[in-house]
């Protein structure tokens, strides 16, 4: 088995509101049993895999950390229309469209303005970032376009988004920020990969890859990096 067996068949007795008395009940097993696989402490059987699999209606990839989807999914590319042909045929992109679709989307359901401005406001800066590192990467590429001096643009930008992720975090506390209006408690989103899945069937596996993906870039370990354990 690997490192995500564990970590997940916990996350998802959690979400649930599962005590492991209940799901060791439901599956058959004593719950220190239990415990010790959601510990990683022993390993399971490939029936077992299939049984909680079952129990919890994922997928057995999901369970092993294959898939970010819990039904099994691939990856199904919603394209813009408003886009090129070339640029539809890149995979990032259509992965980065689809997933600021449900972000903006989850956004939108809480009906808060400013935090979603502020959502905007940390996107232009960090777009704004890139393009400007790969633009100015040819010396020769003229700078009048820019009213931000170079040396100073990327350490501005940073900042300019940093400064809108702090408001978000400040608004969705449930604090006003200035003239900006906190997220009541009551209006914050309730969500789950299941209910993810249901409200975006066709753009939520395209978020689920770019977290995915992103985690591995974090330093995040693979199924097919982790070295098997010893049964005791």
């Amino acid at each position: 088995m690997n490192s995500h067996f564990p970590r997940i068949i916990t996350l998802l007795r959690k979400e649930r509101g599962l005590s492991q008395k209940a799901v060791a009940e439901s599956l058959g097993v004593s719950q220190a049993l239990l415990s010790h696989y959601e510990k990683g402490i022993r390993e399971c059987g490939l029936d077992f895999v299939v049984k909680i699999a079952d129990f919890y209606d994922v997928s057995c990839d999901y369970l092993l950390g294959r898939t970010p989807h819990p039904t099994g999914a691939t990856v199904q590319i919603a394209q813009p229309a408003a886009i090129s042909r070339a640029a539809q045929e890149s995979m990032g992109q259509a992965l980065l469209f689809n997933s600021l679709s449900v972000l903006y989307s989850i956004l939108g359901n809480c009906g808060n303005e400013d935090i979603t401005n502020e959502t905007s406001a940390y996107l232009f800066c960090e777009v704004y970032r890139l393009f400007r590192t790969v633009y100015s990467a040819n010396p020769k590429n003229p700078q009048g376009m820019f009213t931000i001096r170079e040396k100073l643009a990327d350490g501005r930008a940073a900042a300019g988004a940093e400064i809108a992720l702090s408001n978000i975090c400040c608004l969705l506390s449930g604090e006003d920020l200035d003239s900006l209006a906190g997220l009541p408690k009551s209006e914050l989103p309730a969500l789950s990969p299941e209910k993810l899945s249901e409200s975006y069937p066709s753009l939520v596996s395209s978020l689920f890859t770019l977290l995915q993906q992103a985690e591995l870039r974090m330093g995040a370990p693979t199924a097919a990096a982790e070295k098997p354990k010893k049964k005791k």
